[in-house]
């Protein structure tokens, strides 16, 4: 599978040099959905922390067979586990499908900018996720509940296919049970049992309770479900300094080097993943430049 024998062998050490990964020991494998798992990690060596800023990822690699860019998934405020929400799509993410607790694989970042918890702060906040796109919006609903104080209204509108496909369903029922935000979630299909909302997460982000001139909107999801949000987020009048998305695309070195993830003149991994939409829009919507 991946023992610690094969990771030594493959010359993983401590290092600060961004292009060689650290060995993480997992804590935990959690199954999400048919084909999503979290791993849980920890550093095998070195710092007892990974100290990361909601919205940058990691390079995970498994040895023979190559690495892959991953979101981190986990909270910001308990940096001592790294979380990582996988979806199994691909060779490298089947073979970390099968990671057990106790096997080692390689982590290289973190990676990226980051979303503007900073920059959000006495504003509305709006989060607008479709799929596993609330994986890398998971820390930024961590940190502003960690400083709820700090926010005004907090809006979170999560889609999915279907019921059997809600991500983190059990944390979605207890963020609805709070008093200082409100939680949004419909899929696109659902037979009698289900009692919430049908349809797709635009229909929903004119119910949400938000000044659109003093509200940052944070969106990710797929590509199309992305552009009517924005085109939604822009006709109630939210700016496009003011709206962000996650622009993830072929990222393969993490800083810049290898050019795979060039868009326009960005290169995702480094000036990305998350853009404010007003730097992106004339690529937003092109395959390929």
């Amino acid at each position: 599978m991946a023992p610690e024998t094969t990771l030594a062998s493959s010359g993983l050490s401590v290092c600060h040099h961004p292009m060689l990964p650290r060995p993480f020991r997992v804590v935990r494998h959690r199954r999400e959905l048919r084909d999503t798992f979290t791993l849980i990690l920890e550093p095998q060596d070195g710092p007892p922390e990974f100290p990361f800023l909601p919205g940058q990822f990691n390079m995970l690699y498994h040895p023979g067979a190559g690495e892959v860019p991953i979101s981190i998934s986990g909270d910001p405020g308990r940096p001592r586990h790294l979380v990582h929400t996988i979806r199994a799509v691909g060779n490298v993410t089947r073979l970390l499908q099968r990671y057990q607790a106790g096997d080692v694989l390689g982590v290289r970042g973190p990676f990226g900018a980051p979303w503007p918890v900073a920059e959000a702060v006495d504003r509305d906040v709006l989060i607008v996720v479709g799929g596993l796109g609330l994986a890398p919006l998971r820390p930024v609903i961590y940190h502003v509940l960690r400083h709820r104080q700090d926010y005004g209204n907090v809006e979170i509108i999560y889609g999915a296919r279907s019921p059997r496909d809600l991500l983190f369903r059990r944390e979605l029922e207890q963020w609805r049970g709070r008093f200082d935000l409100r939680v949004h979630v419909t899929v696109d299909s659902a037979g009698p049992e289900w009692r919430g909302g049908v349809g797709v997460v635009t229909n929903l982000i004119g119910r949400a309770r938000f000044d659109p001139p003093q509200t940052t909107a944070l969106v990710c999801g797929p590509g199309v479900m992305m552009r009517f949000s924005v085109q939604e987020l822009r006709r109630l009048g939210v700016q496009p300094r003011d709206i962000y998305v996650s622009m993830e695309r072929n990222m393969q070195c993490g800083i810049g080097l290898c050019g795979h993830c060039q868009l326009g003149p960005f290169f995702v991994c480094k000036d990305g993943p998350v853009f404010s939409f007003d730097r992106i829009s004339p690529w937003f919507e092109l395959r390929e430049v």
